[in-house]
């Protein structure tokens, strides 16, 4: 193969969906998702005045919500 078809080829669709960032991406959203479902315990929970009781794996994934949200938001306000 010449050295264009090659480029052509790679342009076209011959790269790998599984790059490092994705792969890191991937297994930290893995880790992410073990640990909050590792910490079901009930714990109590104060939002300014209100205090609440609710299951740990709940706080952490609404928690978990807002940083990806946070970040999608910056990540997209950057590029612009």
């Amino acid at each position: 193969m010449s050295p264009k078809d090659t480029a052509s080829s790679e342009k076209s669709g011959g790269s790998s969906a599984f790059t490092p960032a994705r792969i890191a991406v991937l297994v930290l959203a893995v880790l992410v998702v073990v640990f909050i479902f590792e910490n079901t315990r009930q714990v109590k929970i104060r939002l300014l005045i209100p205090e609440v009781t609710m299951p740990l794996w709940m706080a952490l994934a609404a928690v978990a919500v807002i940083g990806a949200i946070c970040g999608g938001y910056f990540v997209r306000r950057r590029r612009k």
